[in-house]
């Protein structure tokens, strides 16, 4: 916030203050005070030939955004419980704990619904409007928001926030909730550390990403990591980190970053690791091909087994449309990456490494041959 933004906003948390009014639980009664401030500003500044506030609209979000958080929403978002939030309009607010679902009593207007998106949305550079109805992005603590709005949803809204918490962000942690064993655990964070490739895949909500983010935390403090993701999700802090985000499009079609430009970029860069958050699409060849070059890498897969992900991995790069074929990205793969994890989530809601294997190098009528190394005992 610039100078003229602290100076209202600390206005307004103070009649707040002296007026006892609660921002989340009076929303109108503190917007009233944060438009009377700013007006307020304006008319001093004018007086006296200080800085004016040019757009009084958007500076009323920030004040509002900066004493409030995200009203009706804090709270569930401050909760180290909750898991994810979704709203499937106004009226219908549900959260996950452990990876159970139940619905809050819990109910806002369409007016509010769309105030807090905007306010969500306002410090990403992100927009949703009938020409983009889909948006994904970050919010300040990290959470990742994903917005579908009216008319691509019937009726209201759908909104989806997906927290990443603290306490399952290390390896111990996972172990100690049984995530995975011990010796598992110790196996792959050496793998990483000796500069091996890893693939994590699993369904949805499976766990991959926060076992990534927790691989690459356990050696962060050693290695140069570049991640590519389309919204930032791993949170991964160490010394030598650097975090790519796409862009989506301009309203006049231009300015897009992809993930396959990312890639490009992340070579460039002098990583000893490229992470893609999320392979799914024509970057899987770009992530070949520098996988080919012997940088090493690592990413997650959405698929229903860890043999089905290796079979994605050596399909995807054909949707880049080059003049390629799995006679090169098969061995590339099968010579390039050390293990594939996969993850499950159980219908208790608790996440598990359920799967791991080898690829042994070799192909075999067109797959790659891989062997087992560790297999859960229950596995169905």
């Amino acid at each position: 916030m610039s100078h003229p933004s602290l100076v209202v906003a600390e206005r307004v948390r103070r009649r707040l203050r002296l007026e006892h009014t609660d921002p989340s639980a009076q929303p109108d009664e503190a917007r009233r005070i944060a438009q009377t401030e700013v007006r307020r500003h304006n008319d001093l500044a004018l007086q006296r030939g200080g800085v004016m506030i040019d757009d009084e609209a958007a500076l009323v979000r920030d004040v509002l955004a900066s004493v409030s958080g995200f009203g009706a929403l804090q709270p569930l978002l401050d909760d180290p419980e909750i898991e994810e939030i979704w709203l499937n309009g106004p009226d219908r607010v549900f959260v996950a704990r452990g990876g159970a679902s139940e619905r809050l009593d819990l109910q806002l207007t369409d007016a509010m619904l769309r105030d807090l998106i905007e306010r969500m949305l306002q410090s990403t550079g992100r927009r949703v409007d009938v020409s983009q109805p889909f948006v994904d992005a970050s919010l300040p603590d990290g959470s990742r928001l994903h917005v579908a709005i009216a008319d691509v949803v019937r009726g209201s809204w759908a909104v989806n926030i997906r927290k990443f918490l603290p306490q399952h962000r290390t390896l111990d942690s996972l172990v100690a909730q049984g995530s995975m064993p011990p010796h598992i655990a110790e196996m792959l964070h050496q793998a990483v550390l000796d500069g091996h490739s890893l693939i994590i895949s699993g369904a949805t909500h499976a766990g991959k990403t926060t076992l990534l983010g927790a691989l690459l935390a356990s050696c962060a403090d050693r290695q140069r990591i570049i991640t590519v993701e389309e919204t930032f999700e791993l949170a991964v802090d160490g010394p030598d980190v650097v975090a790519l985000q796409g862009r989506q499009a301009s309203l006049e079609g231009s300015g897009e970053i992809t993930l396959r430009r990312l890639v490009k970029e992340a070579l460039r860069m002098r990583p000893d690791r490229i992470v893609v958050g999320e392979v799914r699409d024509a970057e899987a060849l770009d992530l070949v091909l520098a996988l080919n070059t012997g940088v090493p890498a690592a990413g997650t897969v959405h698929a229903n087994s860890a043999v089905e992900a290796l079979e994605k991995l050596a399909l995807l790069p054909l949707l880049a449309g080059r003049n390629i074929d799995r006679a090169f990205i098969a061995p590339a793969l099968a010579t390039s990456i050390s293990y594939v994890v996969h993850c499950r989530r159980e219908p208790d809601g608790s996440r598990r490494v359920v799967e791991v294997i080898a690829p042994t190098g070799s192909v075999s009528e067109g797959r790659i041959d891989s062997r087992p190394i560790y297999r859960a005992e229950d596995i169905a």
